[in-house]
């Protein structure tokens, strides 16, 4: 990797150059599901493994003209016995990456969550890490949590500001610059989202959040967009206009950002759920054809 990726494609050339990983699917009979695995196998990304019913995914790949040759299915009933037998074998090493089919967010994530299963660790802290492709900007923009944790407190910010570091890096970024988003640059008292940005930039001055360059309270404009913190006269900050990553106050902020990057900028990204053993790969039926090969790439990437 020469220097950090500025576009999604390039982390397909990446996973590629890796080799392909082991991709555990729950639930595989959907098209939108298969058709993102066999684009991540064409492109040599992941060698996906099908859990579901045969008969029903080999129907739909025939219908759909979807070319799922050299896929292994393991034939399994029922949405909860398929995530549970994926799951089982990602955290046995059968394979390398979790990736949710056709079945809902809560059963896929009550079985990543299984204490039982072995692949969330015992007081572990599960998230969500988006990567973001905006048009017109000059670099992937890393970001959380949009998807997982409504409200986190201090601890967990701290915990999610090493998840994105930790993606950042993956992407070749070597020293990740996080801004820590409130609604404005200026330190206001009343605010959580402030208050807790300027403790974690004082504790990142200190090294206590190791290779990593931290500042807020920054304002999303500023963090971005250096004219913006010229404008703003925001002096003495190494991340204003040049954040990699974001640290959102709540789902709320982040939500709103990911689907405005989505829909109203026709963005594209990339996203994982992190904090368990292994990367597992997030999507929804809305999701484009790209931004789901796109994530599987992520995943296969970090795992």
């Amino acid at each position: 990797m020469n220097g950090p990726l500025t576009r999604l494609e390039h982390l397909v050339t990446e996973a590629r150059h890796r080799g392909p990983r082991r991709l555990a699917v729950a639930c595989a009979a959907d098209a939108h599901t298969l058709r993102a695995c066999a684009d991540a196998m064409h492109e040599g990304v992941a060698t996906p493994i099908l859990y579901g019913d045969r008969e029903s995914i080999l129907n739909i790949a025939s219908t759909e003209a979807i070319d799922i040759t050299g896929m292994e299915i393991i034939d399994v009933r029922g949405d909860v016995e398929c995530v549970r037998a994926a799951v089982a074998d990602v955290a046995s090493g059968r394979a390398d990456v979790l990736m949710k089919g056709l079945v809902s967010t809560d059963k896929y994530m009550h079985g990543i969550l299984d204490k039982t299963a072995g692949l969330f660790p015992q007081g572990g802290l599960l998230s969500h890490v988006s990567v973001f492709e905006i048009p017109g900007y000059p670099r992937l923009v890393c970001g959380a949590d949009v998807a997982v944790i409504p409200l986190p407190d201090f601890k967990q910010k701290v915990k999610i500001a090493g998840y994105l570091a930790g993606v950042a890096r993956s992407l070749g970024v070597v020293t990740p610059k996080i801004a820590a988003i409130a609604p404005s640059e200026q330190l206001l008292p009343s605010v959580i989202s402030s208050t807790d940005g300027a403790i974690l930039a004082k504790m990142a001055d200190r090294g206590q959040m190791g290779d990593v360059i931290l500042d807020g309270p920054l304002s999303l404009d500023v963090a971005l967009y250096p004219e913006v913190a010229d404008e703003k006269k925001v002096k003495g900050s190494r991340v204003a206009g040049q954040a990699d990553c974001l640290l959102f106050p709540n789902i709320e902020s982040g939500n709103v950002f990911f689907k405005c990057v989505t829909h109203m900028a026709h963005g594209e990204v990339a996203a994982m759920v992190v904090g368990t053993r292994v990367p597992c790969v997030l999507t929804s039926r809305g999701d484009s054809p790209k931004s789901k090969l796109y994530s599987i790439a992520l995943a296969c990437l970090n795992a």
